[in-house]
């Protein structure tokens, strides 16, 4: 064969494929620069999305903090000539120190749906500033954020709030055909949603209006009222209506009934001829808005801890969403959820956020369902699976690829089903599929970030791949192939290349490659235990948290950098580990810790909270402090100025209750086994220790005059102690006996001359605590006047008590010092404000959520300028300010 070249001139065959190689590799040449230069340019456009993002991010954050000087202007203007509101200063100061469970198992909070915004009131911030119709119930607010609505007839804080807020509810009738609604960051006039559950049948008939009033009944709602569901048919049980209290005007007394057990009060000489029980009541004197909440959920919880670009760290407890910035210690929070919130997930943006909640008590009441809602303005966008979700959402994730337009959750029913949604279409969203996940328990699920339709899931026995395509989901499972398969993958993570990198309870790092269901690459005793966070982070780099309380660094290929963290055992072990900023990393721990650090400088307390059960509450006499301590046998010392933890201490036994002496130097510690504790507030220090019996001591208090400590036991006795050497030292004077079951309560009169108690089989008694005799003839004691105001069965308590209640639902009670004003806190994690003394039947009041469990302990401090709260199992302090409540008038 004769081949030519150009000129003609003959060319060898050995010539031709010389020239053909350099071509090839001339073309190869070619594409690699070309993929160089496509890499490149991915490169790019990573880095100007994230600019784009920071971008986005510092904007919500500028918008932020207009909102909140605009807020902390009004507030101002709203305080002007009332008590002065501590500035953001004088909030960073840090004040320094100078001078058993019940017989009736404690349910879980069931609260009421919170309100759903409609479609119409979800749009852009542009459309807030459209016409509108004006309401006698609103207050609007011009910013640049648009225009808010205050309405003036919400149950939570009138004024403007940038920081407590609840979600947008939906329109109310009034608003029906405005067709430029606005958004809503706390304050609306909303309608009962379509998503409003039933009423508990005690609280079936209320009438739904301002003032959560219990004394009319078989009203139909107004739409005014805030967060509350209307009631619906009663059925023959639920019209059963308790007995109304009976007043004898001429002996002065009125008879009140609690699970038609009648009880005797008296009414003081003044009211005799005047007392109505059914009369108009006051409205309470002031009200309440969240300020601080200490805790978080980390000991059950996962992947729930995450750092917003704008500098918040959000997490939750209980069923409060916290958005924390600690440079400038402030907190935010989304108050939408009716009870235990249990995962979170961030949108692909930063700003919106995914949280899902589990059923309460009564599910009629606390469905469970998902609230997707924005970061900056905390309105809600849509409320998921409201009927779809049967026990608890166990698990969220927001889909990568595609921008974050999908959204799986997993259930923790039986069947663990899993959902995909599509979240943005409409008030609910929409389900496009939903699939039996696994009978085994599911911890987490994650999209890739890379390829749309691929879902990963992992629990007990189990990893799993899912593909989703035209509607249908196919699942395969992990192929552990001849290596050892773990019990549990505790957690599951995606490379940038899109391997999956999961842990498991052996302690073992796993690479499956992308879009196979085979192990690529393993790593053996990664850590000592189970593997409970991976962090990939922007350059490739691994970083692990497990059970043995490390955190290790590890390069792209799973090699160690040498970089470890032991956290100490107080923290607990790493639950969840997320980067932070620049190098920073952020920790949640298995003790409801949340540290903040780097490899470089120690990991600090950047949140701490309690871990079991909270009972024991005492506010500082003389400061601005409290102490709290619970089943977790830790006492914590909080400054609610600095919002940080002044001390702790390890008692070694599950705390009860507590107090402080009335000069504040003495904090005594009962505990559940009968054994009570001295200790010096300052110094930790322990001068001695008390049995009182083998049963939990319930209460403790000082009289006024500091010479007498009542000790109240589970053993139905009161022990009476006289105290002398600057109440270092306790004798016993006597022993009060005469009730019939543990005692709850007890008061001491303002002459410390006699004793007011209340037991757990609705019992109200009087004592002579010098010679611990109870006075038979308790109609000498209607004129006496009491220090402090815990009895929750007394006269001037006659009131709290709603309709078809049970004797035990309301676990504390506290009057303010220096305010006509009197705080409840109930078995479903409400509080309540009323008017002091609330001796009217079913007497207005303010209600608030936020706590998930019984609410064991409400207390004022010694100013009455902020007031704290105590949740049972759902282990949250929350702080709360009081402020004059100048809307407050009478029916």
């Amino acid at each position: 064969m004769r081949i030519e070249g150009e000129n003609g001139a003959p060319v060898s065959p050995g010539s031709s494929a010389a020239s053909n190689s350099s071509a090839d590799e001339m073309i190869e040449n070619e594409n690699q620069s070309l993929r160089d230069r496509v890499a490149d340019l991915e490169k790019k456009v990573h880095e100007q999305t994230d600019e784009i993002m920071c971008l986005r991010s510092t904007l919500a954050d500028v918008l932020r903090r207009i909102s909140t000087i605009e807020g902390a202007r009004a507030l101002a203007n709203n305080h002007a000539g009332g008590r002065a509101t501590p500035t953001k200063d004088t909030v960073r100061l840090r004040h320094n120190n100078s001078d058993s469970a019940r017989d009736v198992s404690k349910r879980a909070s069931s609260y009421l749906p919170g309100r759903s915004p409609s479609s119409t009131q979800i749009r852009g911030a542009h459309e807030a500033s459209k016409p509108f119709n004006s309401s006698p119930h609103l207050r609007v607010t011009f910013s640049r954020r648009g225009v808010h609505y205050q309405s003036t007839s919400s149950l939570y804080s009138d004024g403007h709030s940038s920081s407590s807020v609840s979600p947008a509810p939906s329109p109310s009738p009034t608003q029906a055909n405005n067709p430029h609604p606005v958004h809503t960051a706390r304050h609306t006039t909303p309608s009962p949603s379509p998503f409003a559950s039933p009423a508990r049948p005690h609280q079936l008939g209320v009438l739904n209006k301002r003032w959560a009033s219990t004394s009319d009944f078989a009203t139909p709602a107004h739409h005014q009222y805030h967060h509350l569901a209307p009631s619906p048919t009663p059925t023959n049980s639920q019209l059963a209506r308790a007995k109304e209290a009976q007043y004898n005007g001429e002996e002065g007394i009125v008879k009140m009934y609690l699970r038609g057990r009648p009880i005797n009060l008296y009414v003081p000489t003044p009211m005799r001829e005047t007392y109505v029980p059914n009369g108009p009541s006051s409205s309470p004197p002031a009200k309440l808005k969240l300020e601080w909440v200490y805790g978080y959920r980390g000991r059950d919880c996962r992947n729930n801890v995450y750092q917003l670009p704008t500098g918040e760290i959000v997490y939750f407890v209980a069923a409060v969403v916290v958005l924390y910035n600690v440079e400038d210690q402030m907190q935010r929070h989304y108050l939408g959820h009716t009870d235990d919130i249990k995962c979170l997930a961030v949108h692909p943006n930063k700003l919106l956020i995914a949280t899902g909640q589990t059923a309460g008590h009564d599910r009629r009441d606390a469905r469970p369902h998902i609230r997707v809602w924005d970061s900056v303005s905390l309105n809600t966008l849509h409320v998921i699976g409201i009927s779809d979700i049967e026990r608890s959402v166990a698990c969220l994730a927001f889909s990568k690829a595609d921008g974050g337009s999908l959204l799986v959750a997993v259930d923790e029913a039986p069947d663990h089903n899993m959902s995909v949604w599509d979240w943005s279409r409409g008030e609910r969203g929409y389900k496009l599929l939903e699939t039996k996940c696994s009978a085994d328990q599911v911890l987490a699920v994650d999209f890739s970030p890379v390829d749309r339709s691929t879902i990963i899931t992992c629990g007990k026995n189990h990893i799993s791949f899912w593909n989703y395509e035209s509607g249908m989901l196919a699942k395969r499972m992990g192929v552990f192939e001849n290596r050892e398969r773990p019990k549990y993958v505790t957690s599951i993570s995606f490379t940038d290349t899109g391997n999956v990198i999961s842990g498991d309870s052996n302690g073992n790092l796993l690479i499956w490659q992308r879009g196979g269901n085979t192990v690529y690459k393993m790593v053996r005793g990664a850590h000592d235990g189970p593997v409970f966070s991976i962090l990939v982070q922007k350059d490739g780099g691994i970083i692990t948290g497990g059970k043995d309380g490390r955190i290790v660094e590890w390069d792209r290929d799973l090699e160690r950098t040498g970089n470890v963290i032991e956290i100490p055992e107080q923290y607990g072990s790493p639950r969840v580990v997320t980067s932070g900023r620049g190098s920073q990393l952020v920790v949640g721990t298995t003790r409801n810790c949340v540290l903040g650090g780097t490899f470089t400088f120690p990991l600090r307390p950047v949140m701490q909270g309690h871990t079991e059960e909270l009972w024991a509450l005492a506010p500082h006499p003389g400061h601005h402090q409290f102490l709290t301590a619970g089943y977790d046998r830790t006492c914590y010392l909080w400054d609610t100025m600095a919002h940080t933890i002044v001390w702790s201490k390890d008692i070694g036994e599950h705390a009860q209750s507590a107090a402080f002496s009335n000069n504040g130097e003495i904090v005594i510690i009962g505990t559940t086994s009968g054994r009570w504790f001295v200790m010096d507030s300052e110094t930790r220090e322990m001068y001695s220790q008390h049995q009182d019996g083998n049963e939990p001591i319930q209460v403790l208090k000082f009289s006024p005059n500091g010479q007498y400590l009542a000790v109240g036991s589970r053993d139905n006795n009161i022990y009476i102690y006289q105290v002398s050497e600057d109440c270092r030292k306790y004798t016993r004077v006597g022993r009060c006996q005469g009730h019939s079951s543990f005692v709850t309560h007890l008061d001491w009169s303002a002459d410390s001359q006699f004793l007011q108690t209340n037991s757990g089989d609705y019992e109200l008694l009087f004592w002579n605590a010098g010679l611990c005799r109870q006075i038979a003839q308790t109609s000498q004691m209607r004129d006496v006047e009491w220090a402090t105001q815990s009895c929750t069965l007394t006269f001037a308590t006659l009131g709290i008590w709603p309709e078809g209640t049970d004797g035990t639902d309301i676990n504390t009670c506290a009057k303010a010092n220096q305010m006509d004003l009197l705080a409840t806190g109930d078995d479903f994690g409400k509080i309540k404000l009323f008017a002091s003394p609330a001796c009217q039947q079913r007497a207005r009041c303010l209600e608030y959520g936020g706590h998930s469990s019984h609410v064991t302990a409400v207390g004022f401090l010694q100013d009455d300028s902020r007031m704290i709260s105590t949740g049972g199992r759902d282990t949250a302090v929350m702080q709360w300010v009081v402020s004059s409540n100048s809307s407050s008038s009478h029916r």
